[in-house]
């Protein structure tokens, strides 16, 4: 008995897709085959296989059932099973892929064949060019195939591979059609479990010239995501009076370090040693709601008009609370050192005494959504044919408004990290542990010898967090035309076209600071708890201190801030202004992009060959607006618009992008492949503009860039491709990527004001650049097989290596890549066990840090059984490896950020009818 194509995971129903066209007028293309009924896991291997056997470029493909047999929670998770695509997971779930070694910017993610708008919900984040698949639901996808060769009739802009995600057709299915699921979603860490609904309901007429779909799909993932953090490294000698915004901060003529303390921080003093450490606490509640509608139109078989349009409304307002030790502190804790190891040129233990402890909590409300409309029509008149597209897409997104409140205490304590990368810090109070009394913290209540009761005169108010707001856009208008001319003969047809898009993405930012005069309230006001009994629950070495600690109720925090209960009676009420401070002025821009494109493009055949060779040209206008500072008051910029004002600078360039794609048969079974092609990736958004920010205390910046040149690269594939036997392959591909303009976070000392200093100093800022070539070489294999008694087994190697020509690693780059897939299908039932394996990689640079994450490893599972061809049921499990994501600052053992999110649960029941 066939499975019934209703079997999916993931709270994905049978045919709970999206309609639409398949990649416009592109999927119309030679190298692309029709869509099938995937009934099965191997059904839907199969159908993977013969798109792949069939395309031009060189193109891995996830079917429909493939993104439902994959336990995923989004398209990203699903298409990791693909040779040489990996994902990032800071928050527990694929958001952003990386093709065959490249930053995740450098790629480019398409639906039916045209960009969506993208936005993201994390305070931190800058608006780039990287698609967040977060905001994809699975339910949409009919299928998806990664191109790692481009052709002419692609859009341009990915080096590393362009993802196209299709979506059905109306006229596809049958008369009538619903479909429907629910799952149940348990998390083993938050211990929270939600229900995820989808829906889908289709029709056409009994002529099959019109059609309509719908579908609505909601999910909802409450996370917690416990962790141990810090923020940037300080060298030793900042303990020895080095700290350049503090230098009476000595802990030697202090009297506090000496004897073997003094002997070991004289002789040490380039070690590098963490600023805090701490143990965080994260909650957020993920709602996303998806909608869509596809119509579709063939009154003959020359015309064929489709409709698309999909929604997404989509909340993930979090709560983050790190408490920490702030060793690092200039007027608080450098001089306040008593004790200090050194090992290998890293501080791995530090006692202090009276030094400071920070209780950070961030109360965030961010929301995004997308709205996409396009609009396809082909005619076909004979050996010619023409198409036309014209689209809008725009989403909304960021943080609405984040309520900061900061709480400060003095102990004695001990940060130790001499456990090694296995047992990776912990923080010991000796004078009583602090983090489970919430009434030991409160607010910087300011100094001064006036009175804060009857006014501000003669008193400093302390620093009780900021209310901050930061919403981005982000919007494509598009149009485009398309001929071709299918013809006998080795060149068996030409196309052409033009393309024409408009873009505009804008970053905006409001805050004020929360000023405390006096009499500070403490953290026990707003319902502390302790936190949960599996609180860092697989974290070696931390101990019961750590796993002890308390938090409050966010919301509790925000109502307190908002509603202004802190305030003197002769307080004015905070108001977020774009101007009350240079780091919120400097970080509202806007870039504007205006791309014009025309491509023409052969394709050719016979019986020992096929292939496409094309030539796409394409103008890019871009304007780069921000704020530069006009007016310096006491050093630095003025709080007012009038010190402030909008420059823009313009630029454009030109681009010939020439490309060859061979598939000669070798055999009857075996394929070889060739592609060469000049490719290029357009600066992010945010690092085209002229945002710009500094941290005072711990002197560090960094900024954007408005002369930065797009990635150039010439691309270099060979690859071979044996089917020896029916539903399996064995491949490998070796590839070489040439990239010129390579953009990179370089670090250079410069001078700025410094408002906490009120002085000019010296800060590290990290700014990006065209820091000259890099190269990108590696191999992919896999291996596909249906064997007897319904087993199979899929996997895959990757071996990338680049770097920079000045040494510097490349952003996302994990050297080695494991992924292995075996499943079982008989009857009724199906399995599925999904191990995944990349090694270390590096992210970027913060506050004059090289970040990396370490190996990663990924466990998921699932099982199906179909009682019926209308009902079935599916159990899965995502992250059973509860894995550890371990980011760290140049050394393993310098950690910046630690996290576990725990273990997720799912059971399907879905119904078609």
């Amino acid at each position: 008995m066939r499975i019934h194509h209703a079997i999916l995971v993931s709270s994905v129903s049978a045919l709970s897709l999206l309609a639409g066209q398949a990649f416009a007028q592109q999927t119309a293309e030679p190298s692309t085959v029709d869509e099938v009924v995937v009934t099965g896991i191997r059904a839907s291997l199969r159908q993977s296989i013969d798109t792949k056997r069939n395309a031009n470029a060189i193109v891995d493909v996830v079917t429909a059932e493939d993104v439902g047999k994959f336990p995923s929670s989004n398209v990203a998770e699903a298409i990791t099973i693909i040779p040489g695509v990996t994902v990032d997971r800071a928050f527990g779930q694929g958001e952003k892929v990386s093709i065959l070694g490249t930053d995740p910017a450098l790629n480019r993610t398409l639906l039916n064949g045209q960009t969506v708008a993208s936005a993201d919900w994390f305070l931190l984040d800058q608006p780039g060019r990287t698609f967040n698949y977060a905001l994809l639901a699975p339910q949409i996808v009919g299928k998806v195939e990664v191109f790692k060769s481009p052709e002419a009739r692609i859009d341009e802009g990915s080096i590393g591979g362009t993802v196209n995600v299709s979506t059905r057709r109306p006229l596809d299915l049958g008369e009538h059609t619903l479909s429907g699921a629910v799952t149940y979603l348990y998390n083993d860490r938050s211990k929270e479990g939600d229900p995820q609904l989808s829906a889908l309901a289709g029709w056409r007429n009994a002529d099959a010239t019109f059609g309509v779909l719908v579908s609505a799909q909601r999910a909802v993932d409450q996370l917690r995501r416990d962790g141990l953090e810090s923020f940037g490294t300080i060298p030793a000698n900042y303990y020895n009076g080095g700290s350049v915004d503090n230098p009476a901060a000595n802990a030697i003529t202090s009297g506090n370090c000496t004897g073997a303390c003094a002997t070991t921080l004289l002789a040490n003093p380039n070690a590098r040693g963490l600023n805090s450490f701490g143990a965080a606490y994260f909650e957020q509640t993920r709602e996303r709601n998806s909608y869509t509608v596809a119509a579709q139109w063939r009154p003959n078989a020359q015309l064929d008009l489709n409709f698309d349009w999909l929604r997404v409304d989509a909340t993930y307002d979090n709560t983050a609370q790190a408490m920490f030790a702030f060793q690092g502190n200039p007027w608080n804790s450098l001089s306040a050192l008593t004790d200090i190891q050194v090992d290998d040129g890293v501080i791995t233990k530090a006692s202090f005494k009276n030094a400071l402890s920070v209780w950070d909590v961030q109360y965030r409300e961010a929301a995004l959504t997308t709205d996409s409309y396009h609009l396809n029509g082909k005619w076909n008149a004979g050996a010619w044919d023409i198409a036309g597209d014209v689209g809008y897409t725009k989403a909304e997104g960021g943080t609405q408004r984040q309520l900061f409140a900061e709480f400060l205490n003095w102990s004695d304590y001990t940060v130790d990290f001499t456990g090694g990368t296995s047992n990776p810090g912990t923080v010991t109070y000796a004078n009583g542990n602090v983090m489970n009394n919430p009434a030991a913290f409160s607010f910087d209540g300011g100094w001064g010898g006036g009175d804060p009761s009857v006014g501000p005169t003669g008193y400093n108010p302390g620093w009780g967090g900021n209310i901050v707001s930061k919403p981005t856009t982000d919007e494509e208008t598009y149009a485009q035309i398309d001929a071709g001319y299918n013809r006998d003969g080795f060149i068996n047809r030409i196309q052409f076209g033009y393309k024409y898009r408009t873009h505009e993405t804008d970053q905006k930012m409001s805050g004020v600071v929360v000023q405390i005069y006096g009499n500070p309230s403490s953290a026990s006001l707003f319902e502390p708890s302790s936190a949960p009994g599996n609180y860092l629950r697989g974290f070696d070495g931390a101990n019961d201190q750590m796993k002890g600690r308390v938090h409050v109720d966010g919301r509790r925090i925000a109502d307190y801030i908002s509603s202004g209960s802190y305030l003197r009676p002769w307080q004015a009420s905070p108001e977020p202004t774009v101007f009350g401070n240079a780091e919120f002025t400097s970080q509202n821009w806007n870039i504007q992009e205006k791309i014009n494109a025309v491509y023409g493009q052969a394709n050719f055949e016979n019986e020992l060959l096929r292939g496409n060779i094309g030539l796409r040209y394409v103008r890019t206008e871009s304007e780069s607006g921000g704020f530069i500072c006009v007016n310096q008051v006491g050093g630095g910029c003025g709080t007012t618009e009038a010190d402030w004002a909008w420059s823009v600078k313009s630029k454009s360039y030109d681009d010939i992008l020439p490309s060859l794609n061979v598939a000669i048969n070798a055999s009857e079974d075996v394929i070889v492949r060739l592609a060469a092609a000049k490719v290029i990736s357009r600066p992010n958004y945010a690092d085209m503009s002229n945002y710009f920010w500094l941290s005072d205390q711990i002197l560090t910046g960094g900024g954007g860039n408005p002369d930065l040149d797009p990635y150039k690269s010439t691309n270099l594939n060979l690859a071979a491709e044996w089917y020896f036997a029916p539903n399996a392959i064995l491949s490998g591909e070796v590839f070489y990527k040439k990239i010129d303009n390579y953009i990179l976070q370089i670090t250079n000392p410069e001078k700025h004001f410094n408002q906490f200093l009120n002085a000019e100093t010296t800060f590290q800022i990290s700014r990006p650049i065209n820091a000259g070539p890099a190269d990108l070489k590696g191999a992919t294999f896999a291996y596909q097989q249906t064997y007897a008694y319904g087993l199979g087994l899929l996997a895959n190697y990757t071996y990338v290596d680049g770097s920079a020509d000045n040494g510097q690693d490349l952003p996302f780059n994990s050297k080695h890549q494991v992924n292995i897939s075996p499943f079982y299908e008989s009857g009724p039932f199906s399995a599925r066990v999904t191990y995944t394996w990349r090694s270390k990689y590096f992210t970027g640079i913060d506050r004059g840090d090289n970040l990396y994450v370490r190996a990663y490893t990924g466990l998921d599972a699932t099982a199906g059984y179909a009682f019926n061809e209308r009902v079935s049921l599916t159990v899965s499990g995502q992250n059973l490896l509860d894995s550890e994501y371990y980011s760290y600052a140049n050394k393993e053992n310098l950690p910046r950020g630690i996290y576990r999110t725990g273990r997720k649960l799912l059971a399907t029941v879905s119904v078609s009818f």
